[in-house]
């Protein structure tokens, strides 16, 4: 159901999270939420942190907004994005967190590289029993998001095969179950966020297209089997509410975890078989290379394309983002295409002025195609020459 969307032209948004004010020092950890906010120095802190987020997005004329992952605490790599559900869902043995390998096939960073760093902070509690949505409290954070602003706050989660992935299992028979299981425990905390009015989902990261580049999730889960995996874990949803999956080829402290570049050409297909109204796509970082093959293959749904990558510092110029989008134009229509970010910005790497730059450099090429066009141009107060404290005597 397209909600925030709807009636816009080329809308604008980030994949999600921002980087963490540095006078943002409370923590979250394992606590409940709600218990969380009645400190009153977390409480302040917290909201303050999500009207600043907010506060970046609106001078900068973004159509839907985002709180920033603000709940997430400040971990090596962005760690949190995994963590936090491990640490507030049932079945899971909060108080007691190991640490957890990976195969090295899978992600082979040795000691010396960046990311050995954000292997080694994979410490997670370890499923010990049934598990069940505990006190995730989505709702509670959207609502805390959406009664500062009047733009739509798009909320997002980690999908359940990277949380089942990254944790030890001593309840669960085989990886496709302890999946299921969290798949099905999600799907129940989701439908809460939509009761309560968030009019965008978003689904963080499906596997789907990392098969050709891993292998099949868990040794045995085809791209098949994980698109019924997305399916199941946003069963009923977009009757209530729009849905996005979000797609990218991974971000801990903002680096690459491929040597190549890849294409998702091998498995869009299947990518379009999601039931979601929008699909998003890194496409900046690899130079838009992807383009017409997302044309031809995703022709029912809206796209997201990334037109800011989350590597780099360089703010790209608004120039730059009008060509991206009218390269995209030549295969996706005006009228289903959204322009994003690839991925977060705030995933350790980056400061808050790097990101509030892309996010104007994002709206400003925007707006040009969106001139060209004889698109209604967002407000962009960010840019603004009138407030310019440059050469005032």
């Amino acid at each position: 159901m397209y909600r925030a969307s709807a009636d816009i032209v080329l809308p604008t948004s980030i994949v999600g999270s921002l980087p963490r004010p540095a006078w943002y020092t409370e923590s979250l950890g394992s606590r409940n939420f709600m218990h969380a906010m009645v400190n009153a120095r977390y409480r302040e802190q917290y909201t303050d942190a999500v009207s600043a987020y907010l506060r970046d997005q609106e001078i900068a004329g973004l159509d839907i907004v985002t709180d920033g992952d603000c709940h997430f605490d400040e971990e090596v790599g962005g760690q949190s994005w995994t963590t936090y559900p491990a640490q507030h869902m049932d079945g899971f043995d909060r108080h007691n967190s190991v640490a957890f390998s990976m195969p090295s096939a899978v992600i082979p960073f040795e000691r010396g590289h960046i990311l050995h760093d954000y292997l080694e902070a994979r410490v997670l509690p370890e499923i010990i029993g049934p598990v069940g949505r505990g006190d995730l409290q989505y709702a509670a954070m959207w609502k805390t998001a959406q009664r500062l602003t009047k733009r739509p706050v798009k909320f997002g989660t980690v999908t359940p095969e990277l949380l089942a992935l990254a944790v030890k299992d001593h309840h669960y028979k085989d990886i496709p179950s302890r999946i299921y299981a969290l798949s099905d425990a999600i799907n129940e905390e989701l439908h809460e966020l939509a009761d309560v009015g968030c009019p965008v989902v978003q689904m963080e990261e499906p596997q789907i297209h990392m098969i050709p580049a891993r292998g099949p999730v868990g040794g045995t889960m085809d791209e098949a089997e994980m698109v019924k995996v997305f399916n199941n874990t946003v069963k009923g949803l977009r009757e209530k509410t729009e849905v996005w999956c979000h797609t990218c080829w991974g971000n801990p402290s903002q680096q690459r975890m491929f040597k190549e570049i890849q294409s998702y050409a091998p498995t869009l297909d299947k990518l379009n078989e999601v039931d979601a109204d929008v699909l998003t796509f890194e496409s900046c970082s690899a130079g838009g290379m992807d383009l017409k093959e997302i044309g031809a293959a995703i022709t029912d749904k809206k796209v997201a394309v990334g037109v800011i990558d989350h590597h780099t510092l360089q703010v790209e110029r608004p120039d730059q983002v009008a060509d991206q989008i009218r390269e995209a134009l030549k295969h996706i229509p005006a009228e289903r295409l959204i322009i994003t970010s690839d991925c977060g910005m705030g995933r350790e790497g980056m400061s808050r002025r790097h990101a509030a730059y892309k996010i104007v450099s994002l709206v400003l090429g925007t707006n040009i195609v969106r001139k060209e066009l004889g698109l209604p141009e967002a407000e962009c107060l960010a840019a603004d020459p009138k407030f310019s404290l440059a050469g005032v005597s």
